[in-house]
């Protein structure tokens, strides 16, 4: 079943196209990645999904509810945490989380049941009774996500979750959200700017530039298209002249002294040029410490794909 979909999608600012013709099929039950650089349009269709805006042109379709006919529909259903800070100063997190519940009617005994397993799996028992205000930028950001799990939802926007969070809570929180993908089928709208995140997290993966979709695929497949270049690296003992002239012959290959002698290569047919090189090598006696292949990133294919678009 399609979670979310939508056809042509437009919206014009004036003269500025922030989203320009965008097709989507997302299907329910994963954690969909929504990539893109500064200005690309990321939050302006975040906004359109949730109601918050109307578009220009186009279809939208959420939760098979067409947003421009019932978006009061659509809101009961989902939760959104966007860029932009949202909380009352002066409430405690413990408050915070049961206010939230309250505002969507949820009964007494199962606020206090939820909250008090939403303050342990966000890690956030130690600072239950301080004040929203006196929290950090990453623990406000937390209590933040924790608070949209209150209620009943079927699909949750998340825009940069997890800024302001420390390695160990960011993961803490990457690994509670693809628990409740699994136990409960909830789908996951997931931008961020940390691309180890998405890979980690993500099952498919949209990247946006100039408001266009660029490409969607699974993390994996996603390299296999455009992570068509590879590296390898072979740690050798010294540099000699000799084999500096017969490597300055492949464009492909360079050699790097620091931190210790390493020939590099990066290309397409990298293993083609491998079997040459160590040919090279054997000949010059040059004797090799080590040698690894480095496996193409998510970072990589996005600053390819960004670039190529531009």
């Amino acid at each position: 079943m399609l979670c979310i979909e939508t056809k042509n999608l437009r919206k014009k600012y004036a003269s500025t196209v922030a989203v320009d013709g965008i097709d989507l099929q997302i299907e329910s039950g994963q954690v969909f990645g929504f990539l893109g650089p500064n200005g690309a349009g990321k939050s302006t269709v975040i906004k359109l999904l949730t109601t918050l805006i109307s578009p220009s042109n186009g279809e939208i379709s959420v939760l098979g509810i067409d947003s421009s006919k019932h978006p009061l529909e659509i809101r009961k259903k989902i939760g959104v945490v966007l860029q932009q800070p949202s909380y009352e100063p002066t409430l405690s997190a413990e408050k915070s989380l049961d206010k939230y519940g309250m505002m969507w009617n949820i009964d007494k005994k199962t606020r206090k049941k939820r909250t008090e397993e939403l303050l342990s799996a966000f890690g956030l028992e130690e600072i239950r009774k301080k004040k929203m205000e006196d929290l950090s930028i990453g623990q406000r950001r937390r209590v933040q996500v924790a608070r949209e799990f209150m209620h009943d939802m079927e699909l949750l926007f998340l825009d940069e979750p997890t800024v302001g969070l420390d390695p160990t809570a960011r993961r803490k929180l990457l690994d509670f959200l693809r628990d409740q993908v699994k136990k409960s089928g909830l789908t996951i709208f997931y931008t961020t700017h940390v691309l180890s995140e998405a890979e980690y997290l993500c099952d498919k993966i949209a990247i946006i530039n100039n408001g266009k979709i660029m490409a969607v695929d699974s993390p994996s497949e996603l390299k296999n298209r455009f992570g068509y270049e590879k590296t390898i690296k072979i740690h050798i003992s010294t540099v000699s002249e000799e084999l500096k002239l017969k490597l300055s012959e492949i464009p492909e290959c360079q050699i790097k002294l620091e931190p210790e002698p390493t020939v590099v290569i990066t290309s397409t047919k990298s293993e083609i040029i491998l079997l040459n090189i160590l040919k090279i090598l054997n000949e010059t006696e040059t004797k090799i410490n080590d040698l690894s292949a480095i496996p193409t990133n998510l970072e990589e294919i996005f600053l390819k794909v960004v670039g190529d678009s531009n």
